[in-house]
């Protein structure tokens, strides 16, 4: 058995800019200080709460929450209008159909919401691949272990055969929580020496070399 995990937001598909407008715009609505958008880019993959406290560490809980509720609707606005913009990466439609024809079981943890996480898939044609999606809504953050754990539960997969794919040092950290490999991939919002330094078993440049690395 083989279960590859893929983190979803600066792995399988590139969401940064609506992710940093809807966070800017979030922030103001509050009526705070907009952070900075390279800031908004390095806690994708956190889920909402831990991550804008980590980009606010000083807002009160009622300001965090209503910053949490300003985010969701506002993405969720964006992708009722049509206007979201979340394009797989070049290559990775085919990785997915390679990966799945030839035996893997593939599954999805990510700091998405269930809603994100299948509207996403769903838009791509991609839902019936994954045999597991795990998102932040059921789980604790990043990199607490508990959506690999998860994932390794429904696909029947032990932690040595899985191997987890993402693009930051929360996915790394997790993978090693939960004692899985880990592979990082350099398209994505964190440096590739920055995964390695968190762990990450082997570092993919491109697609292609993922699919090798496989």
């Amino acid at each position: 058995m083989k279960l590859a995990v893929f983190d979803c937001d600066g792995t399988l598909v590139d969401g940064q800019a609506d992710i940093c407008d809807t966070m800017v715009s979030a922030f103001q609505r509050a009526n705070l200080p907009a952070p900075d958008r390279n800031d908004v880019r390095r806690i994708v993959g956190l889920s909402l709460p831990v991550a804008i406290r980590k980009l606010a560490p000083g807002l009160t809980d009622d300001d965090t929450k209503n910053v949490v509720e300003f985010y969701k609707s506002g993405y969720f606005a964006k992708r009722q209008e049509g206007t979201l913009h979340e394009p797989l990466y070049d290559g990775i439609a085919d990785l997915l159909a390679v990966l799945h024809r030839t035996g893997w079981q593939l599954a999805v943890a990510t700091g998405k919401s269930d809603r994100g996480l299948q509207s996403v898939l769903a838009a791509h044609g991609l839902s019936d691949l994954f045999v597991s999606l795990q998102t932040a809504d059921r789980h604790p953050s990043k990199p607490h272990p508990a959506m690999l754990e998860a994932a390794l539960f429904e696909a029947g997969a032990t932690p040595d055969q899985a191997v987890m794919i993402g693009d930051t040092t929360f996915d790394i950290d997790m993978a090693r929580a939960a004692n899985v490999r880990a592979v990082g991939v350099a398209w994505g919002y964190h440096e590739p020496s920055e995964l390695t330094h968190a762990g990450a078993d082997a570092i993919a440049e491109e697609v292609a070399q993922l699919e090798q690395l496989l």
